[in-house]
């Protein structure tokens, strides 16, 4: 690939990136969350109760930052935080009642993002964006494990 052409591509994919967290943050501030919080509070209500070392793998976030929001979630009383009962050093998240309506809210606001984010495309190129798009994460994802990162 020439270079106009990767040029084009790669500045595509970094800003749409970059537009599409400023917008996550700015929905989401009115609850008082921050981008990637949304996220655990999703995971954990499609999947219920989940070890903090799983709600990494699942997000592909670093452990010690899902330790640090699933504290600040748990401070604003999101969530709640408890020893797994078959290993102590591990740590239970589940989400508080209070939890659970906030990622209701964060459900509707998710509707309302990937609407404003896909308008105008037609429904037969929006219902093959998530495959589209997790190729080519799995082509950035594979080069990075075969780098060492």
């Amino acid at each position: 690939m020439d270079f106009d052409r990767a040029d084009a591509l790669n500045q595509a994919i970094r800003l749409l990136s970059l537009r599409h967290r400023a917008r996550t943050a700015e929905m989401l501030a009115p609850l008082g969350l921050h981008p990637g919080q949304e996220a655990l509070l999703l995971e954990l209500a499609r999947t219920g109760p989940m070890i903090q070392a799983g709600l990494s793998e699942a997000l592909g976030v670093e452990r010690p930052s899902i330790t640090l929001m699933a504290r600040k979630l748990e401070a604003a009383g999101h969530v709640r935080r408890t020893p797994a009962p078959d290993d102590q050093r591990a740590t239970v998240v589940e989400l508080t009642d209070a939890g659970r309506a906030v990622a209701d809210r964060v459900k509707e606001l998710w509707c309302a993002l990937a609407e404003e984010t896909v308008a105008g495309l037609p429904a037969a190129t929006v219902d093959g964006l998530p495959a589209l798009l997790g190729t080519l994460t799995g082509n950035v994802d594979a080069k990075r494990r075969r780098a060492g990162g």
